[in-house]
């Protein structure tokens, strides 16, 4: 009997290795769209594995520093001083913050050239070096390394000798000024806003660095080098303001070779004042550390579009009250008519029912309120009125001048300049939305204080105002007068801060004089101010400090962004800049969530600074972006 065999299908190695070829390409294109789709570009080798790949993984070769404890600074200090070691404790502190990675290294490290093992190199208070390291510090820059430093480099040879100011110029493209003197505790120390090392930093801001290390004045030389602050305090120094700032830089960064620098013109632990002044530093430090390794930095621009500053005006109204009529066809005059808020004491015989009715057609009014005196220059000292007294007296102020005008008024001016916790909570509660104040506070924008849950928008003093020019400097001459004025124009543009100018009946407003007003306006839009109201500001500034921005490097070639709006109101026309830090080109804006808007943009080469232009961001709503790039040095 025959045996037949089972039939069965055959196996076919050919089909099962094709198939098995088909799926492994498969797998290495779905493998490739997942490293796209998450990092953006890239090149094969570098995501093959490779020794230099590896290495990449498990040791960040940007994120090494080297901090200096220069040996040859220290045999320069008097016997027994601690004031280097000191400094370098203070920078192992900062730096851990920053999740980096650190070794202390010597004199004979540079001079040997073990620097250039690191991508940063920090040089704290390093005063004396050696010509040798001097060069291997030059060199390591020109290869693209990193330098933070403080005070007056090498303006001493490694025996203890006056060098000077060479390597100080040449590198960091920085003239030295002068020192200040320790007989002076501290000194007010004024940050620009809207710059990668002031990112979140409110424009303005003032530092108080204690003044026992002789930190520097020194002016910016070169265009390859920017500078981030100034020493000169316009409260309380004379001089011509545009020299005085451009002679008195604090800090800076900039360029070397293919390298860059930040140089602090004062030690990291002389930093003094409270809480606040601690958390806006360590900003400041993590941005410089940012901007030194080619991080990005990101932010909301303080003003919209690319306003330079803001500008309010605030006719106040005293003895000679009907002189304020005087401005009146100056601020609506021209196509872009300006709406002021006038502020009257209601006790003033100019609180008549028809100028009252003529200014509310032409602005908004705000009270002058007598809510206490204080003699100390202290503002934390409360020598205020009690908070019902204080209520009285608001209410009484806003009511009387209400009924007068025929509107309801929403903004105070303390008679004396000053406010207090009692201020604001009596404010908050009689539905007062803006206090406009003579105090002199830390920053050069506004300030929102919310008390019962309602916003409250602090405007401080920014500017001479009137009584300074023309009573208090005697000025006469209308030239001297706008020259004055010129200057606290450029103060606030350079800054990027809120130019308030507050003009008064019986001295700027005078028919001999109320032309340089037209004058000013002409200035401020001419230097790109944003000319508005305090409703406007009030409107705008909510908006701007309501968005939230969080964003994460995902390769060398793409930035992942989110924009969020946790706010109940629409938050229209922002602008968000992000400095990339790097040259770039190519710039791609798009997202990976389906119908996401992708907002216009424009790339700024010169600055590195990429400006998303966002129209509309609805209440709770977050966009998020992908920013591709190609980097110009790959």
């Amino acid at each position: 009997m025959e045996i037949k065999e089972p039939k069965g299908l055959r196996v076919n190695y050919l089909i099962i290795f094709l198939s098995g070829f088909v799926l492994l390409l498969m797998g290495i294109l779905v493998f490739l769209m997942v490293i796209k789709n998450v990092y953006g570009n890239y090149e094969m080798k570098e995501i093959v594995p490779s020794k230099e790949n590896f290495k990449t993984l498990s040791w960040d070769i940007n994120n090494n520093a080297a901090i200096l404890f220069s040996n040859y600074t220290q045999n320069w200090m008097p016997e027994g001083s601690t004031w280097l070691s000191d400094n370098v404790d203070t920078w192992e502190q900062f730096i851990k913050t920053t999740k980096m990675n650190y070794t202390i290294i010597d004199d004979q490290d540079i001079e040997n050239g073990e620097h250039f093992k690191y991508s940063l190199l920090i040089l704290p208070g390093s005063k004396s070096l050696s010509d040798r390291e001097i060069i291997q510090i030059k060199k390591f820059l020109e290869e693209g390394g990193s330098v933070f430093s403080t005070g007056g480099t090498a303006s001493y040879s490694d025996e203890g000798k006056w060098r000077g100011w060479e390597f100080f110029t040449e590198v960091y493209g920085l003239q030295f000024t002068k020192e200040i003197e320790p007989e002076e505790t501290y000194k007010i120390h004024t940050l620009r806003g809207n710059l990668p090392l002031t990112a979140g930093i409110p424009t303005g801001y003032t530092l108080k660095i204690a003044t026992w290390d002789r930190p520097i004045y020194a002016e910016i030389l070169e265009p390859r080098t920017t500078q981030v602050s100034f020493w000169y305090n316009f409260r309380e120094e004379d001089g011509l303001v545009k020299e005085q700032i451009e002679n008195s830089a604090g800090i800076a960064y900039g360029f070397y070779g293919k390298g860059r620098f930040v140089w602090y013109g004062f030690e990291i632990n002389s930093i003094i004042g409270q809480q606040e002044d601690y958390i806006n530093f360590d900003k400041l430090f993590k941005n410089s550390i940012n901007w030194l390794r080619y991080n990005p930095t990101a932010f909301v621009k303080d003003w919209p579009g690319d306003k330079a500053g803001a500008a309010i005006i605030i006719p106040t109204i005293s003895n000679q009250a009907y002189n304020v009529k005087n401005i009146l066809g100056i601020l609506k005059g021209g196509s872009d008519p300006i709406s002021p808020t006038f502020f009257i004491d209601p006790y003033s015989k100019g609180n008549t029912k028809d100028l009252m009715a003529t200014l509310g057609r032409s602005g908004e009014l705000g009270a002058i309120i007598d809510v206490g005196y204080k003699e100390s220059a202290d503002d934390s000292i409360n020598k205020l009125f009690p908070k019902d007294d204080q209520i009285e007296a608001i209410k009484w102020g806003l009511d009387t001048l209400s009924k007068n005008s025929g509107k309801k008024l929403r903004t105070i001016m303390p008679l004396y300049g000053f406010y207090d916790e009692n201020t604001l909570q009596a404010g908050s509660a009689l539905g007062v939305e803006f206090i406009v104040t003579d105090s002199l506070t830390d920053r050069s924008v506004p300030k929102v204080e919310i008390r019962d849950g309602k916003p409250i928008l602090i405007i401080t003093k920014t500017a001479r105002d009137d009584i300074q020019v023309i009573k208090n400097y005697g000025l006469t001459e209308k030239n001297f007068q706008e020259f004055t004025y010129y200057e606290d124009i450029f103060r606030l543009g350079f800054e990027g801060g809120l130019y308030v100018l507050k003009l008064h009946s019986d001295y700027q407003l005078q028919p001999a004089y109320v032309s340089v007003v037209s004058n000013i306006v002409k200035k401020l839009r001419e230097d790109n101010f944003w000319i508005t109201n305090l409703d406007e500001v009030k409107d705008w500034w909510l908006k701007r400090v309501g968005v939230e921005i969080r964003f994460e490097t995902r390769s060398k070639r793409r930035i992942a962004l989110e924009v969020s709006n946790p706010r109940k109101k629409t938050s229209e026309d922002f602008v968000v800049e992000i400095n990339l830090n790097k040259a770039v080109k190519d710039i791609e804006v798009s997202s990976d969530i389906i119908n996401t808007k992708i907002p216009e943009f424009r790339f700024i080469n010169s600055t590195n600074t990429l400006n998303l232009y966002i129209e509309e961001l609805q209440p709770n709503e977050t966009r998020s972006l992908l920013v591709d790039f190609e980097n110009v040095d790959d």
